[in-house]
């Protein structure tokens, strides 16, 4: 456990690519077997479930430290981050004990069906055992708030560097359904499987943003452009004489989405298919909180599948009969696609629709249009490209529609975790309705760090209220919020819910009453149709 808290802190106090490698390299090197799966797990997202709250985890650490809990909440308004705070007011080990990362995973795991009182003495009992750099991995873990400062890249880096495995393989073999419990590092990583999990997907290949004019790409003939679609980014694996149905965030969906059964008999064994899974209906997608509704449910009624029906809008093929497809030239691989998708004929499998145009000039009239045909923007592919891995640039690129804009109000403050734990960086933005500001985003990021630095002076001489962490400030600084999206939202006091808020740039030239009003904010719904 104490190398792999050196390892957390090493990762979190650099910012060079280099240095991370060597840190990632060097622990792998030299964990044990067991250690080096949990910590590719814990890398990967797959935690062990919560085993208590942070109201008993704050009453167990006050127990052990005596301290006021007025004093506690103090510190963690200054600290910002509650896993570090509570490690940093907790006494040194009273029986320091050498346990393993697994071990102690273990150890939490063992509680996890315990009563609280059991659950907080067994706490008590590992906080006596451990150091101070261990506690906060060990809170981290506890709280659900362990996030690592390396990249799924890095990672797989530093790990093909110690084995001497292509990352490409890599990428591949960690990807699906595994858990430290059902497999072991050598079985994952080391060992050729001829199968290599029949369910298992591939690595998404993300595109960057378009930094450049279109026409610096070269002749448009050599570019495939579709629409970007905003759904959830999937694959359909079929094999074995079975379907699969991943997100790009590595979660099995085959069971929320029925309407796919059976495609298996559709699809020849050992077709894996990449694609966007949207709520479409009368032939135009829906809302993306259509979907949103189906992806929380446990039991999907007869009304939300009817509510929300969905298909896949197919963009790539991945392997056919078999044979990793993806080193073929794009066009290849779509005309495959397209007889597949012919033969199959099924509803709920569409091709993502290739625009032809014969300029740049009349591309760029229907990427302004996206909206209209309720889509984000447009993918810009080229045409002999392969399907790589993780996010790579030159062959694809998402040229994303202008965001929609609004001037709001600053209402609360909060402040930021890590790097920015003694800022407030985290703002809810308000907008009028009448002579009352009603909030309707909050957001975190696009102000510089000087930025950042006169936004947090302000909120601490104009705090109004403290409500825990929360700041009520004065209503008096603008900002210009910009969004990609906008839906109906019950849930929301403004009526609203709006995708992917962020801050475009302080408008310190604006008075407060010059912020837009809940009005105009709705009259943008008019774009989606709503």
């Amino acid at each position: 456990m104490r190398d792999f808290a050196e390892l957390f802190l090493g990762l979190e106090n650099t910012s060079k690519t280099l240095k991370k490698v060597s840190l990632l390299k060097h622990y792998f090197q030299n964990a044990t077997e067991e250690d080096k799966l949990w910590a590719l797990a814990l890398f990967s997202h797959k935690r062990p479930k919560g085993i208590i709250n942070t109201r008993q985890l704050r009453e167990v650490v006050l127990d052990i430290t005596q301290m006021p809990p007025w004093l506690f909440e103090e510190s963690y308004q200054v600290v910002g981050d509650l896993a570090e705070t509570l490690a940093l007011v907790l006494p040194p080990p009273l029986k320091p004990e050498k346990k393993s990362l697994t071990e102690w995973i273990n150890y939490l795991r063992a509680l996890k069906g315990k009563d609280e009182t059991e659950r907080k003495e067994g706490i008590k009992d590992a906080l006596a055992q451990i150091s101070k750099d261990e506690s906060l991995v060990f809170f981290k873990l506890l709280t659900g708030g362990f996030r690592v400062g390396a990249s799924r890249t890095l990672i797989l880096r530093s790990i093909s560097e110690y084995t001497g495995i292509d990352k490409s393989k890599l990428a591949h073999r960690t990807m699906g359904d595994w858990h430290p419990d059902n497999t072991t590092f050598n079985k994952l990583i080391i060992e050729e499987d001829a199968a290599e999990n029949l369910s298992r997907p591939y690595p998404f290949y993300l595109a960057y943003a378009l930094d450049q004019a279109p026409t610096d790409l070269g002749s448009i003939k050599e570019w495939q452009a579709e629409w970007k679609w905003d759904g959830i980014r999937s694959q359909l694996i079929i094999r074995g004489d079975q379907y699969y149905l991943w997100s790009r965030g590595e979660e099995l969906l085959t069971d929320k989405f029925p309407e796919f059964e059976n495609v298996e008999s559709a699809f020849p064994n050992g077709t894996v298919i990449d694609g966007e899974l949207l709520p479409f209906e009368n032939n135009a997608p829906l809302p993306f909180a259509k979907l949103q509704k189906r992806i929380g449910r446990k039991n999907l009624t007869k009304k939300i599948l009817k509510e929300a029906p969905v298909i896949i809008k197919a963009y790539d093929l991945l392997e056919f009969e078999g044979r990793d497809f993806r080193q073929e030239p794009l066009w290849k691989r779509r005309k495959k696609l397209l007889e597949l998708i012919e033969q199959a004929n099924l509803p709920t499998i569409q091709s993502s629709e290739v625009l032809e145009e014969a300029s740049w000039n009349t591309l760029e009239q229907k990427q302004r249009d996206a909206r209209s045909y309720f889509a984000e923007g447009l993918m810009l592919k080229k045409l002999d490209s392969p399907y790589l891995d993780g996010r790579k640039r030159g062959d694809w690129w998402k040229w994303k529609i202008e965001p929609m804009t609004i001037d709001a109000v600053m209402i609360y403050a909060q402040k930021g975790h890590g790097r920015r734990a003694d800022i407030f960086s985290d703002y809810t933005f308000a907008v009028w309705k009448g002579e009352e500001l009603i909030p309707f985003a909050k957001a975190y990021s696009g102000l510089t760090d000087k930025e950042l630095t006169q936004v947090s002076r302000f909120v601490r001489q104009n705090t109004k209220e403290k409500f825990g962490p929360v700041r009520t400030v004065t209503p008096t600084q603008v900002f210009e919020i910009a969004f990609e999206g906008i839906q109906l939202s019950s849930r929301h006091k403004s009526g609203v819910a709006v995708r992917f808020p962020r801050i475009l740039r302080w408008r310190q030239d604006k008075k407060p009453e010059e912020a837009n009003t809940l009005d105009e904010l709705k009259g943008l719904l008019e774009l989606y149709g709503q």
